[in-house]
């Protein structure tokens, strides 16, 4: 079978934000509860996290999307990684990585000099994928996380 080279671009079309709320429904769903919170910000991707200045980042593969990640601004210069997720059939193969750092460099170029994150003990590679990309465990406290009931790891990174 012929692999091509998946592709990570910012989010354009109605197509897209739906495949980004379908990604994160399915495994939000599968290990956690859907929340209010969610259900806005995948509801309307656009308005929720690209027009207050952030952006989500689609990972396909040929006509596949296979992945994303959303970079959502806080404040001016602080921004949070979020709703990061990959279909299981595509995982093992580097995209989470290559997702956080294109998050990493999105936020960047958005101005952030802050990254936070919220994520779960119930995600251990996610965590540890955030571990080795250098962001530090810090108290829920330092970061101005939304609530997530599902969020007992927190952790930040200074860019």
């Amino acid at each position: 079978m012929k692999t091509s080279t998946p592709t990570i671009a910012s989010m354009t079309t109605p197509e897209e934000a739906e495949a980004f709320r379908a990604l994160n429904e399915e495994w939000i769903s599968q290990l956690f509860t859907i929340e209010e919170s969610d259900r806005k910000t995948l509801g309307d991707p656009f308005a929720a996290i690209v027009d207050p200045g952030g952006d989500v980042l689609i990972v396909r593969d040929g006509g596949h999307i296979i992945g994303c990640v959303a970079v959502v601004r806080s404040s001016e210069d602080v921004f949070e990684l979020s709703k990061m997720a990959v279909t299981p059939a595509a995982r093992g193969r580097g995209l989470g990585r290559q997702l956080v750092q294109a998050a990493i460099e999105r936020a960047r170029q958005l101005g952030a000099k802050t990254l936070f994150l919220g994520s779960s003990t119930k995600l251990p590679n996610a965590v540890h994928l955030y571990e080795t990309a250098g962001f530090q465990h810090v108290d829920p406290e330092q970061i101005p996380l939304a609530p997530y009931a599902r969020a007992d790891v927190f952790m930040r990174m200074t860019l």
